[in-house]
């Protein structure tokens, strides 16, 4: 891929509103593992669960986390998107694959202690990104800034 295309957006606001859903649930969900904000663990935490838990290893967890948190705050803004939204995508992937596919499709509505949630949520947001990757991010954003140059 040539970095023209790397930037080249769709003149349209449609992906702006996937942009802006996208990067709501990562900023919170990356900085509730990388900065305990919204009730979340911590870094510390985090990367031990990821390893003892998920048998994750603490390079690729924190790239995830990495991924999520910042590779949303380049998606809100519309910077370098399709990287960071392939980022996202592949982030989801696995925990799709890792965590929640042995819980079927759906989330565990009542909570239930015994059971995770289904791949549903991830399904869907690994979709958003992936469809920013195709499309970038659309008419407002600072690829299609770039691109005009």
């Amino acid at each position: 891929m040539g970095v023209g295309r790397l930037f080249n957006t769709l003149d349209t606001t449609g992906p702006l509103f996937l942009r802006l859903g996208l990067a709501a649930v990562f900023i919170a969900h990356g900085g509730q593992k990388l900065f305990g904000w919204f009730g979340g663990a911590g870094l510390e935490a985090s990367l031990a669960y990821f390893e003892q838990t998920l048998g994750i290893p603490m390079i690729p967890a924190l790239l995830a986390m990495v991924a999520e948190f910042f590779g949303a705050m380049a998606i809100l803004l519309g910077l370098l998107t399709r990287v960071a939204a392939l980022g996202l995508t592949v982030v989801m992937a696995v925990a799709i694959f890792r965590v929640h596919l042995p819980y079927g499709f759906f989330l565990n509505w009542p909570c239930m202690p015994e059971l995770g949630h289904g791949i549903e949520f991830n399904l869907a947001l690994a979709a958003m990104s992936l469809s920013l990757v195709v499309t970038g991010p659309g008419k407002y954003s600072v690829d299609k800034w770039i691109s005009e140059l």
